[in-house]
């Protein structure tokens, strides 16, 4: 299996753009990765974008971006959509984007992948592509009952003990989801158990995601 490391490109890491539809999204989707670089770059630039938070899930969002972020310079903007209407508010949605892009110009941007079923998501990864063009874009997967789930093309190994730190700030910073039934530590746990099998992880575990355009330099 071909290895890169984003410590060895020629182009720095230094600042990096989370998209979400909602509350929660980006620490199922690479909430152990945005762990792993905030661990191994304490000097990352983080911009974290939640579009579809109100009350108490607003402050769940706000507090769980926090604790992820621990350590690194973040900016965290948790916007007030309403959950499941994204599309049908679309051009206001886009102009939270035009801002975004008027002054970020992100060396990785992590969003929804293209494919998931939920329409919200599905709109936040068109208007990530359309907004920024020449960038590294990563797609994250997110389980729930609808069965989308693909077969991603880019690994993200991870120590056990980033795991476990991720599935134990899901669990404690969003109490209003511990009911659902796909909202559990088995489900996180086995989403990365499987994408570890898949890519040979040392620990067993990783996250994966969904590449649509990646530039090789010889």
């Amino acid at each position: 299996m071909l290895e890169l490391s984003l410590a060895g490109t020629s182009r720095p890491l230094r600042h990096v753009l989370l998209l979400g539809a909602h509350a929660d999204d980006i620490e199922i989707g690479c909430g152990a990765s945005i762990l792993a670089l905030a661990r191994a770059r304490p000097d990352l630039d983080v911009t974290w974008v939640v579009l579809g938070a109100t009350g108490e899930r607003a402050r769940e969002a706000q507090a769980s971006a926090a604790a992820f972020l621990t350590g690194v310079n973040a900016e965290v903007a948790v916007h007030e959509f309403r959950d499941g209407f994204l599309p049908y508010v679309g051009g206001e949605v886009k102009d939270v984007f035009e801002e975004l892009k008027a002054r970020a110009s992100p060396d990785l941007i992590f969003t929804h992948t293209r494919t998931d079923l939920h329409q919200d998501h599905r709109l936040v990864c068109e208007l990530t592509w359309n907004t920024w063009r020449d960038h590294l874009i990563l797609e994250y997967e997110i389980p729930k009952w609808d069965g989308d789930l693909g077969v991603p093309g880019v690994f993200v190994p991870l120590a056990e003990e980033v795991v476990g730190r991720k599935v134990h700030l899901l669990m404690e910073h969003f109490a209003t989801q511990r009911s659902k039934g796909w909202f559990t530590e088995d489900v996180f746990r086995g989403l990365m158990r499987l994408r570890g099998m898949e890519c040979r992880a040392p620990s067993g575990h990783a996250e994966a995601f969904y590449t649509r355009k990646l530039t090789l330099l010889p």
